[in-house]
């Protein structure tokens, strides 16, 4: 990490969990790597900045295994053993459950873990340390990216300049650099906002989630390490603000009334955020000399907890892209190497897309056909368990191929 050179074979632009881990995958690989992010890398990891979980798939958990992350997250990790989707009320708290996910159908192994995004961090920061392929420039912004035949240009607030094969654009859903190249997205406002707290309970949640949905969209509960829960509320736009204000007590009785009393006495565990939720998709993933990756190709509606898995799963197959086309002497900026990449995995996010935003629609409302239509379908899959199988599998690795990192 102590590179100071400024050519590389690949430049990252965004140092968020889907960037660092694209270029640790890339520098595991011997792929000389820079990732720039404008974020100071003490302040990410601070409780106060990011007080989300994350929920990592099976296929996500291998591919933490083969980079040597799984040991420093191994401890904070909880696992998820069932997962109960409920249509229900607000007054009447968590709904007898219309769809039941039991690990048991699958195997011994959980169907997912939950990880607090700091604690994330903290291991990928770790896991750089001493990767003598991969260059961490932090805190720094990328300005601007100049695409040449032969070269990317990459400029940096300090004045610093960076020279690369490849320019990949990991900086969010706003992404600066997708929006100098020209990249069109497709999308919309759900005109929800997503309000995000850490609840302690007295009573265990012995590794179950959540999903209820209520008229004005879905409740998360998602187990955490110890007697806690995430909360991921998704409220209207013109409700969200009152709920966000409410003083300590007011907000944990809101709670309450959807999470009912199965754990006992509840309270509130660290500060509340809020956010706007969205769907957007890229209308292409790649260029000459650049690509797109995490949310910057990509945002989903957090109604199933698949976005970071979506992300982790563009940087392995990114990653395996680029050494593929490396080992056979490819330019790895060409839209020849790139087209892999590009056909791979936009299908893929896409389908996943527009299941979720459907989900979404169908399960966000109050309209009484729709209830019961969508209570029946839930009964229909909960009593299939050939298709209750595919549904799970489908959660734990997705559709298609999936790239060797995430095969272990």
């Amino acid at each position: 990490m102590a590179n100071t050179q400024d050519k590389f074979e690949v430049v990252v632009a965004g140092g968020g969990m889907v960037g660092l881990t694209l270029g640790l995958a890339l520098a595991r690989a011997g792929v000389e790597t820079a990732v720039v992010d404008g974020l100071d890398p003490a302040r990410v990891v601070d409780a106060k900045f990011d007080g989300r979980v994350s929920s990592f798939s099976p296929a996500s958990r291998r591919m933490l295994e083969a980079l040597g992350l799984w040991g420093h997250l191994a401890d904070r990790a909880q696992p998820v053993t069932d997962i109960i989707v409920g249509d229900g009320s607000v007054r009447e708290g968590a709904s007898a459950a219309l769809l039941h996910f039991d690990h048991r159908e699958m195997g011994e192994a959980p169907l997912a873990h939950m990880i607090e995004n700091r604690h994330f961090r903290m291991a990928l920061q770790r896991g750089i340390e001493g990767v003598g392929a991969l260059t961490l420039i932090a805190p720094e912004r990328v300005l601007a990216a100049t695409v040449e035949r032969n070269f990317a240009d990459v400029q940096l607030g300090s004045g610093r300049r960076l020279k690369a094969s490849l320019v990949v654009a990991a900086d969010g859903r706003d992404s600066p650099l997708r929006e100098a190249m020209g990249i069109k997205t497709v999308g919309w406002s759900y005109k929800q906002t997503g309000i995000v707290a850490t609840i302690g309970h007295e009573k265990p949640h012995e590794g179950t989630a959540y999903e209820l949905f209520f008229g004005s969209g879905p409740f998360a509960i998602l187990p955490m390490t110890g007697n806690r829960s995430s909360i991921v509320w998704s409220e209207r736009v013109d409700q969200a603000l009152a709920f966000v204000q409410l003083d300590d007590a007011a907000f944990v009785a809101e709670v309450a009334q959807r999470f009912g009393d199965q754990w006992g006495r509840l309270s509130l565990e660290g500060p509340r955020w809020s956010y706007p939720l969205s769907m957007h998709l890229a209308m292409s993933y790649v260029g000459l000399r650049f690509a797109l990756a995490g949310d910057a190709a990509h945002g989903v509606h957090p109604i199933a907890g698949q976005g970071l898995n979506l992300g982790l799963r563009d940087a392995a197959a990114l990653a395996e892209t680029i050494a593929e086309a490396r080992s056979i002497g490819l330019d790895i900026g060409s839209e020849v190497a790139l087209a892999r990449y590009q056909s791979w995995r936009r299908f893929d996010n896409a389908l996943f897309t527009a299941s979720f935003d459907a989900l979404n629609r169908l399960f966000s409302n109050d309209i009484a056909p729709l209830a019961g239509l969508r209570r029946m379908g839930l009964d229909v899959v909960d009593s299939i368990a050939p298709l209750k199988r595919f549904f799970m599998q489908q959660a734990s690795d997705g559709t298609g191929e999936l790239p060797k990192l995430m095969r272990g």
